[in-house]
């Protein structure tokens, strides 16, 4: 069973990494490698694999680290291969939600735990506007969308950072994962699915942005609860 982003910690299952969570960590990893053919190829897959909401809110939340282009052509693949509409509904809208910052203030924090304060304060002093972006629409708009668990979308957004080979922002996502309540061989097994797309020299760098994650120790009492 899992919760959705709105709900705080997901639940991912312990054991080998699930068929359908497999799926969609690919479905990221080949969105990120951007290869048309192996794109279609993971979305095929995911038409039997995984829950069509859960591959639609994967496709969605990558248009964050990848831009609407890769979003965009994503969707396409998709509409043509799943054979399904575009969604309707409150969240499908698009419009501007008050509850975007308040929600994205929630699944931010529970994503960076202790670190949330120092984020910010990091963000803002790059950039003003890029602090306020980041938890209004990225993580209030998008991340905390229901329809996709918080640790899942970790795992999956764990992979497009490993192909993209962003060593910085996939130590925090990594570890966000396990703040959130993934257990460690679920992001592990997530991550070394996603590096079977990722250039040899990044899938070594991400092996020991892992290794820097385990070394630091648990990152909450979380995992401890799921189950």
């Amino acid at each position: 069973m899992s919760m959705d982003a709105k709900d705080g910690a997901g639940i991912v299952e312990a054991g080998p990494l699930p068929d359908d969570l497999a799926a969609l960590v690919r479905v990221s990893a080949e969105l990120a490698r951007g290869v048309d053919g192996a794109v279609e190829e993971a979305l095929v897959a995911a038409t039997v694999a995984a829950d069509p909401v859960e591959v639609e809110e994967t496709i969605l939340q990558s248009y964050l680290f990848l831009g609407y282009p890769a979003a965009l052509n994503g969707f396409a693949v998709w509409r043509r291969v799943s054979g399904l509409p575009s969604p309707s509904g409150p969240e499908a809208t698009g419009e501007f939600d008050p509850e975007w910052e308040s929600r994205g203030e929630r699944v931010c924090g529970a994503v960076y735990g202790g670190q949330y304060p120092r984020l910010r304060r990091n963000i803002r002093s790059l950039r003003t506007e890029m602090e306020r972006w980041m938890v209004t629409e990225g993580y209030g708009k998008v991340i905390g969308r229901p329809g996709l668990d918080l640790a899942r979308r970790e795992c999956c957004i764990s992979a497009i950072l490993a192909v993209q080979g962003v060593e910085r922002q996939l130590y925090s996502h990594l570890r966000g994962a396990l703040q959130v309540g993934a257990r460690p061989e679920v992001v592990h097994a997530a991550l070394e699915l996603a590096l079977e797309s990722a250039r040899p020299d990044r899938a070594e760098r991400a092996r020991k942005t892992w290794a820097r994650v385990v070394d630091r120790g648990p990152a909450t009492e979380a995992s401890d609860r799921v189950r």
